[in-house]
């Protein structure tokens, strides 16, 4: 298999100059004063597609011939690759079939349905990216078309790759650092591919979900390994496994890979639209989000992100919202003891909460017969610190059952 090259993604950005927007490399005001650095993210969230998926979609279909693309084209994806397939498909005139995981975000279906028209039929199949790849590729096989991978492609690689190539131009001052996120690994293997060439002394650090850390395990196995079991939360970066060719690049070349609590995410999330006012989905904020585990090596530096993707969709702020507050310990659930008598809630919101303390959730059912009876409570804390003393407070006056943050079989249930 021939490897990605600088002179593929020059190639591949001399095809694309009509198609994928040179993005801005924007300067962050808010990172750089706190961590003492030159800071910048490329927003590919600006794209048509509003993800950088576009250019390595789009490279792909320019490199099919003629009778390739008549046969018709087929891809797997979380929601991105899926709408740079749809563009591509709609606008070079091909037929193509999209294969999605049911739970994907609504709004990155409906854009694919936008963006594709009558050439693009969706088709939800599985719970994660990998059951979606593994339907695509058989119905590939049974109806000879052309598969269009989301990351492990050569020339899928090279078109994200002229992501780096902009970057390099756009930047002030030569790169210390440049933070990419990881999922399948065809942004990363790209962009280390020209990095490594044309500005080797940047380091390029890979940053994943904390619930999805498929390249540090291959790492650290020495071998593409495949995950049993992930958070599908960052929907944009949570595979399985990543690409053979891709770990093979990044073997070869990466200078670090870390990982990103989810609910350090939701916090840019929120940081990102409240502040800078941009939209970013839980993928695309997660480079931003890792920048904090590098503070001290930072400083004085010149320092890259990306945010690779603006798909969010809105029905998921609550969920987000929640699990910052969680991350920040500022939400706790707990199994309340509420004895069966008049007064006793009473008694709980004047003798255990807090001043600022505030009851978010609440669910009892009386039991005949019993002389207490449990509820499931959530309480959301002004200060993290009022943690302690809440229990202590619980525990004086017979009220406390059990704490749920620490069992999160059960807590997923309440967020």
């Amino acid at each position: 298999m021939r490897q990605p090259c600088v002179e593929g993604a020059l190639a591949a950005h001399a095809r694309l100059k009509q198609v994928a927007l040179v993005t801005p490399f924007q300067y962050l005001a808010r990172f750089s004063e706190k961590l003492g650095a030159s800071v910048f993210a490329k927003r590919e969230d600006l794209q048509q597609v509003r993800s950088f998926k576009i250019r390595g979609a789009y490279n792909k279909f320019l490199t099919l011939t003629e009778e390739e693309r008549s046969k018709g084209a087929v891809c797997a994806s979380a929601g991105n690759h899926a709408q740079g397939f749809a563009y591509a498909c709609r606008a070079l005139k091909v037929k193509g079939t999209v294969f999605m995981p049911v739970p994907t975000p609504g709004q990155k279906v409906d854009q694919v349905r936008m963006f594709g028209g009558a050439f693009v039929d969706i088709q939800l199949i599985g719970d994660t990216f990998d059951d979606s790849s593994k339907a695509a590729q058989q119905y590939q096989k049974e109806n000879n078309l052309v598969f269009i991978h989301p990351f492990d492609d050569v020339d899928v690689i090279e078109g994200q790759a002229t992501i780096a190539l902009e970057i390099i131009e756009q930047a002030p001052k030569p790169l210390d650092y440049l933070f990419v996120p990881v999922g399948g690994g065809g942004l990363i293997s790209g962009i280390l591919t020209v990095f490594k060439s044309l500005s080797p002394s940047t380091k390029i650090i890979g940053v994943e979900p904390a619930g999805a850390p498929s390249l540090q395990v291959s790492l650290k196995n020495n071998q593409n390994t495949r995950l049993e079991t992930i958070d599908k939360f960052v929907d944009g970066a949570a595979v399985q496994r990543v690409g053979d060719l891709c770990y093979e690049v990044c073997k070869n070349h990466l200078d670090d890979c870390i990982s990103v609590d989810e609910g350090r995410i939701c916090q840019e999330i929120l940081a990102l639209y409240n502040t800078e006012g941009i939209v970013a989905e839980p993928a695309g904020a997660i480079s931003l989000a890792a920048l904090d585990q590098y503070s001290d090596k930072l400083v004085g530096k010149q320092v890259g992100t990306l945010v690779c993707g603006g798909n969010n969709d809105i029905t998921r702020t609550p969920e987000i919202h929640e699990r910052a507050l969680l991350y920040a310990q500022l939400k706790h659930y707990f199994i309340v003891r509420f004895p069966q008598r008049a007064g006793a809630l009473k008694e709980f919101v004047n003798n255990i909460l807090g001043p600022e303390d505030d009851i978010t959730f609440f669910e009892y059912a009386k039991k005949n017969s019993r002389v207490d009876a449990p509820a499931v409570v959530g309480i959301q804390l002004k200060n993290a610190a009022d943690f302690e003393t809440l229990v202590a407070r619980m525990k004086g006056h017979g009220f406390f059952g059990d704490y749920l943050n620490e069992k999160p079989d059960l807590l997923q249930y309440l967020i």
